[in-house]
């Protein structure tokens, strides 16, 4: 196992950092930046997150533009903002043809550019731009990406392979990104981006994970899906693992052995990975002496005695409260939402056991590509709760057959063809998704339904689908089905949908979900609560490591309280 300052010393000119949401991939991948930077290295870090938090994390305001980070000379950091992409990929595409073609066409382009999947392959050019046009980075030494959560990665990176596809087989000219000339320009850029992935000279990719199974059985999921990429040159960061002092208590023991239990675990693909550990540190990584500190562990100040948190108000609510609460209706929809990696699957799977033995009919289900809900119930059979998820493939498949027995029916030889080509986009997935999770909510006018929803970013962009969505079902199929149209009334209904925006008593969770909040709100739609989960407060441990982190939380939860009415807090388990 090298050391991580090691492995910086022979790192290729591009480093991706990816992994399950919440296991330290923005800190990591601005600590690796700083010290490139340190060692005199010209470096550009960039998020592709769209729930991004660099400019916290370095304490500097971004744009998408390079912005120079004065504490660290020689570091420029920039955010792909998805939505500022968008509204310049539009312009680009709708542009050209604004007077050549009637106004009524120039609306049916603009309507047809407004669902997320443009906003997906947007944020996707930007990203091209960077890793395949050399001349856009050319004053870099390196470049290093901070990657959003694994399953919206995946995504991104298996764009340059499908939207080629999809560019080389569609000869009608249109798609639900409007105009093909607008995506055929960049073929090359997209070839040349998928070239430098999978290229062992210009590109690791950083496998991070944390000592626990769950993120590390993610890690092994990544691993596999960028082999079927063709990316194969990775090395796996094991983040956070706790080692108890001499005079370990039962806390500490218990929270070393989860964690050296997890590594015994891990699965033997990943195992063959070069492989890294850091240590669990005491401080938050907020700020460039903390991120310093980070790879030299040595250079941080000492541990010192912290006195006990007390609440200024009334204490949190404890998780059986809160379920007691949403029990009352007996019906409704309930989700977790924040950021990835903060507990929302496994709270999820709590409140659905919960709820189940109350008495009630509970239908447990996720919209997350990356989620494990199965898992976090395990094989115990519980009365009353059934467990789904809404798998892309298989609602592709049945919204394609749908649509050509309904669009389909009647149309030309050529008619059909062009239909056939509209249907192999990408986008058709997004479309079959979004129906999938209008179904899921109707259901819940008979029982409950617990929807342990994806990471910040994916969530709003499927929240934020609604009108576009029915825009396009509208055309490929003359009809919104009832479900869909129902939809944002009932989230927006708060004693139909009750939102739970879960986090960790950390900086960048609560103002994660802070922001979250804010955007749910420009939605019309509000939290009922939120829930602060892994809290080491209601834990007695002497360990100084988890005494300074126990410290270090009740500042986070003050503010979080400060954000909302109903708080509840679960301590770690």
């Amino acid at each position: 196992m090298r050391d991580l300052r090691a492995l910086l010393k022979t790192a290729p000119r591009h480093l991706f950092f990816t992994g399950k949401g919440g296991v330290g991939k923005t800190s990591l991948a601005c600590a690796a930046a700083v010290a490139l930077s340190d060692a005199g290295k010209r470096v550009l870090l960039v998020s592709t997150d769209p729930a991004s938090n660099l400019d916290e994390v370095l304490g500097v305001k971004l744009s998408p533009r390079p912005s120079a980070v004065k504490a660290a000379p020689g570091l420029w950091a920039l955010n792909i903002d998805p939505e500022k992409a968008a509204a310049a990929y539009r312009e680009r595409v709708v542009g050209p043809y604004r007077k050549v073609l009637p106004k009524a066409a120039v609306a049916s382009i603009e309507e047809q550019l407004s669902g997320a999947c443009t906003t997906e392959i947007a944020a996707f050019d930007e990203f091209s731009k960077l890793i395949g046009d050399a001349s856009q980075t050319k004053r870099f030494d390196h470049v290093l990406f901070d990657t959003a959560p694994t399953g919206h990665t995946l995504r991104l990176l298996e764009l340059p392979a499908a939207w080629s596809g999809f560019l080389a087989a569609n000869a009608g000219g249109t798609s639900c990104l409007g105009p093909l000339s607008g995506l055929k320009t960049q073929q090359s850029l997209y070839k040349s981006a998928l070239r430098a992935l999978t290229s062992a000279r210009a590109t690791t990719v950083v496998l991070v994970s944390r000592p626990e199974r769950a993120a590390l059985a993610e890690a092994e999921r990544t691993r596999a899906e960028l082999g079927a990429l063709r990316v194969k040159n990775l090395t796996l960061v094991v983040n956070g693992l706790f080692t108890a002092g001499p005079a370990a208590d039962p806390v500490a023991l218990a929270f070393e052995r989860r964690g050296h239990e997890a590594l015994a675990h891990i699965p033997k693909a990943l195992a063959r990975l070069p492989r890294l550990e850091l240590p669990l540190l005491p401080f938050a990584l907020i700020g460039i002496p903390s991120l310093r500190a980070m790879l030299r562990p040595e250079s941080a100040p000492a541990l010192v005695a912290h006195k006990e948190t007390s609440f200024s108000k009334k204490k949190p609510l404890e998780l059986s409260a809160l379920v007691a609460e949403l029990a009352r209706p007996g019906r409704g929809v309930i989700m977790t939402m924040g950021k990835g990696g903060v507990g929302k699957t496994t709270l999820a799977a709590a409140i659905a056991v919960d709820l189940a033995r109350r008495g009630h009919k509970v239908h447990l289900t996720t919209t997350d590509p990356a989620a494990h809900v199965a898992a976090a119930i395990g094989a115990r059979a519980v009365k009353g709760l059934s467990v789904g998820r809404i798998y892309p493939a298989a609602e592709t498949r049945a919204y394609t057959r749908e649509v050509l027995a309904t669009a389909g029916r009647g149309l030309d030889k050529k008619g059909l063809s062009l239909l056939k080509e509209e249907l192999s986009s990408p986008c058709t997935e997004e479309i079959a998704v979004f129906r999938a999770f209008a179904r899921v909510v109707e259901r819940g006018r008979e029982g409950f339904v617990v929807i342990d929803t994806a990471p910040t970013g994916h969530t709003l962009l499927l929240l934020d689908a609604a009108q576009a969505y029915h825009r396009e079902v509208s055309r490929s199929m003359g009809g919104v089905p009832d479900s869909v149209r129902r939809l944002l009334p009932r989230l927006r209904d708060g004693r139909f949908t009750r939102m739970l925006l879960v986090t960790l008593p950390e900086a960048t969770p609560v103002h994660e979900a802070a922001a979250l909040q804010k955007d749910l709100k420009r939605a019309g739609m509000a939290p009922y609560a939120w829930i602060i989960n892994q809290s080491l407060l209601p834990v007695r441990t002497g360990d100084p490591v988890l005494a300074a982190r126990r410290a270090n939380e009740g500042r986070y939860i003050e503010e979080a309280r400060r954000l909302c009415s109903r708080l509840v807090l679960v301590g770690w388990r």
